[in-house]
């Protein structure tokens, strides 16, 4: 079973790899975790996020622009604090 802390590290590994500027989606980290089993992880996946946002560590971005994780509704992405 993934958890919380899987989760979290799966978005670090995926930013760290990728450009400072870059971000990620949240099916891509679900991907990594389970790319068998993904679709379940989708919401547990947003809310690793949103617990990175409450420590400063990243941003929840929609079309380019940071956004309150708590209503954001829709696709998002995520990308290291700037």
């Amino acid at each position: 079973m993934v958890n919380e802390k899987d989760l979290t590290s799966k978005i670090r590994e995926l930013l760290s790899a990728r450009s400072a500027e870059s971000s990620i989606c949240p099916s891509d980290v679900a991907r990594a975790a389970a790319p068998e089993n993904w679709r379940p992880l989708m919401e547990p996946v947003r809310e690793a996020a949103r617990r990175m946002v409450a420590d400063g560590e990243v941003q929840i971005t929609q079309g380019g622009e940071v956004v309150d994780p708590e209503s954001a509704r829709g696709p998002i992405r995520i990308r290291w604090a700037r």
